[in-house]
């Protein structure tokens, strides 16, 4: 998901940054990684939205533990002044996973693709191929048979490819 800068330009990007910093430590706390803050206009109310992710992925017993945890930080923030006085009012609290479409940009997204097909620039160059491996520097990649190793540095946003046919062991 891209990040969003909110409802109102610079203060909405202000309320993201501040969002960002109040919820990481709450996410990563419970044992999940805060992939996300948007903050969109819903009516009168503005919609909060949160990413999260996990190795192996997050299912809804872990959605609602990171909404109430999420929830309860908010609540606890409403009565000093930050992010949720900055929201202006009601506010309503969306907690999710990121979707297939998320751009792979974190050495963490890549490792959690890893036995997926994906479309990505390396060094400026289209290239489709599957994850084989993601380490501390780079990625290794199967492109039509051969296995080809890219650092990190030398990619650009990775998108993973849905595939409706896929063979197990492909």
């Amino acid at each position: 998901m891209p990040a969003s800068a909110g409802p109102h330009g610079a203060a909405g990007a202000k309320v993201r940054e501040h969002l960002l910093d109040l919820l990481t430590p709450v996410v990563e706390g419970a044992g999940y990684d805060l992939d996300d803050v948007a903050v969109t206009n819903a009516g009168r109310r503005s919609l909060v939205r949160v990413v999260v992710d996990a190795d192996g992925g997050i299912d809804l017993d872990a959605v609602a533990e990171v909404s109430r945890l999420v929830s309860d930080r908010l609540d606890a923030e409403a009565d000093g002044v930050g992010a949720v006085r900055l929201l202006a009012g009601a506010y309503t609290l969306e907690v999710t996973s990121p979707g297939v479409d998320r751009p792979l940009t974190e050495p963490r997204h890549w490792r959690r693709a890893v036995g997926r097909l994906v479309a990505v620039d390396v060094r400026g160059k289209p290239v489709t191929g599957r994850v084989k491996q993601a380490g501390d520097l780079g990625v290794t990649l199967d492109v039509a048979g051969s296995a080809r190793e890219v650092a990190y540095a030398d990619l650009g946003r990775g998108k993973v490819q849905v595939e409706f046919n896929r063979v197990e062991g492909d």
